[in-house]
């Protein structure tokens, strides 16, 4: 019974976050966002599309592997040194938190 509650309330949360982040990135390009800026952007593109697969994944106890969250995951440890050896686990939470 607690699963299926704890599944749909980690699928909701993503939903909100993309909301407030498609009306600021219309607010980024209208004011001529750096290319510095731009970059950043489209990371955040890449992470904001796994998101949902993230949810998934860590709902499922790594049992659901999304290509988004693959994207990601690949993104993320290629962008930081550190998060390389971070767990797949670990940095689905870590998209989620974001």
């Amino acid at each position: 019974m607690m699963r299926p509650i704890l599944l749909v309330a980690v699928l909701a949360l993503p939903l909100s976050a993309l909301a407030s982040s498609f009306a600021g990135s219309s607010a980024g390009s209208a004011s001529g966002a750096s290319s510095a800026g731009s970059s950043s952007s489209g990371d955040d593109k890449i992470v904001l599309d796994a998101r949902e697969d993230a949810a998934a994944f860590v709902a499922s106890d790594g049992a659901i592997r999304g290509a988004r969250l693959e994207a990601a995951l690949l993104h993320l440890r290629e962008r930081d040194v550190a998060q390389r050896d971070a767990s797949d686990l670990a940095l689905a939470k870590r998209l989620l938190a974001r």
